[in-house]
């Protein structure tokens, strides 16, 4: 008998069925295929594209208008010889340090203790601590701005004059009060964020653990110590991870806080400040691309190294023999 046909006989009748041309399996691969593509089709369009276009663009000269020629590694040697893209990678670092590193152990520390359950209130503080995340960047400057004015009577000045004996600063005038007064928003905005993550980890761990380790006498510190940050590692690399590529693209809370003398300040210049200014201010897309790229490799190097760091959470160490 032919595969592709099958003879029926009805009243004597020969009647050719013809074999299907798609089985059910291929339908339903084609129709998700087809669900899954719209994701894939945007993502080519506005994610791909634009990455595979800035690369090619590392390696031209072009000002936006007039027509591309062939650069070479000339615009990485422009951008890695120039005092102020090393500048912007010190300002980065430095920023990314003072505010990120903080926010981390303090959001742990505020996880830990919203899970304790004689708190009251719960809900309130958990959405309290969460609010600066939504915050508008619009509100946030106008906090920021007059918490950390130069006058005298600013809030950060009159803490630091009153309680503190010290002399007022000019935060957005020094370099110093200008790292501080981003990092402090930095940490302000972020803190909420990683906290709420953290407890999400901490609600995931069994409460047997808990109680065999009261019943061995481990007190609350020796619990936070040997079982909850151990048993937090996966949401902790996590955190490090986002944590660490937003701290190395800072943009929004520098440019917010000095307002139109961001580009001009080389104190509060970042390395996406530095891209942004070339690309947009100098219509020097090329150094631009080139600065992307650079970026790319640190932000790698430092995702890098600090999950290599904190990979030690919750690893056992060896008895020697």
């Amino acid at each position: 008998m032919n595969p592709i046909s099958k003879k029926v006989s009805i009243n004597n009748v020969p009647i050719v069925r013809k074999k299907k041309f798609r089985s059910e399996e291929k339908k339903d691969m084609i129709s998700g295929y087809l669900y899954i593509a719209p994701f894939f089709i945007i993502f080519a369009i506005i994610g791909l594209y634009p990455a595979l276009f800035s690369f090619y663009l590392a390696f031209q000269k072009w000002n936006g208008l007039s027509p591309m020629t062939f650069n070479g590694l000339a615009n990485f040697e422009l951008v890695l010889t120039d005092p102020l893209f090393w500048k912007s990678v010190y300002n980065t670092i430095v920023m990314g340090i003072m505010g990120t590193a903080p926010q981390l152990i303090v959001g742990l520390i505020l996880a830990y203790l919203l899970n304790m359950t004689f708190l009251k209130f719960k809900g309130f503080f958990r959405v309290t601590i969460f609010m600066p995340y939504l915050t508008s960047m619009v509100a946030v400057a106008l906090i920021f701005s007059v918490l950390f004015s130069n006058h005298e009577s600013s809030l950060a000045n009159y803490v630091l004059t009153h309680f503190f004996g010290l002399d007022p600063i000019a935060w957005a005038a020094s370099e110093w009060g200008t790292k501080i007064a981003i990092s402090i928003m930095v940490f302000w905005r972020w803190v909420g964020y990683n906290t709420i993550i953290y407890l999400a980890g901490i609600q995931s761990i069994p409460n047997d653990l808990y109680e065999a380790a009261t019943v061995d006498g481990a007190n609350k510190f020796q619990q936070l110590l040997y079982i909850t940050i151990p048993m937090m590692k996966p949401f902790i690399i996590l955190t490090v991870f986002t944590s660490t590529v937003g701290a190395m693209q800072l943009f929004s809370e520098p440019t917010v806080f000095l307002g139109a003398d961001a580009f001009t300040r080389d104190e509060a210049m970042t390395i996406v400040m530095y891209l942004y200014r070339d690309a947009f201010r100098l219509q020097s897309f090329g150094t631009a691309s080139a600065t992307a790229i650079i970026l790319l490799v640190i932000i790698s190097v430092f995702a890098v190294l600090n999950i290599r760091l904190t990979q030690g959470f919750g690893r056992k160490r060896g008895v020697s023999k």
